[in-house]
């Protein structure tokens, strides 16, 4: 009984992490890439709730998430970028590969 209740805990940690985290797939198959790659989600996650805390944002984690990986570049302030700004429509982008034809 005692070894399904652990079973069951890392398979809700494992929803949770496909549910709020943006693991497609992991690099690597050792156990420290799987983890190096969760624990740097799991930060930026944290990191994201603690700004949008600090900064009273009325919007998800998720939206935040984003705004913030398409205006990853942008020299803009997050301040600015969540003033009277509307991201309820906000969609990910899905940009196909750069494909060179050097032959």
């Amino acid at each position: 009984a005692l070894l399904y209740k652990k079973r069951w805990q890392v398979e809700l940690f494992f929803k949770w992490v496909k549910q709020h985290l943006k693991i497609k797939s992991f690099w690597g198959t050792s156990e420290n890439a799987v983890k190096i790659q969760i624990y740097c989600a799991i930060s930026a996650y944290c990191l994201v709730s603690i700004v949008a805390d600090k900064l009273k944002l009325q919007h998800s984690t998720y939206e935040i998430l984003q705004v913030l990986g398409i205006s990853l570049l942008d020299k803009t302030s997050i301040n600015e970028l969540f003033m009277n700004i509307d991201y309820s429509n906000v969609k990910e982008l899905d940009y196909n590969q750069l494909s060179l034809s050097l032959f």
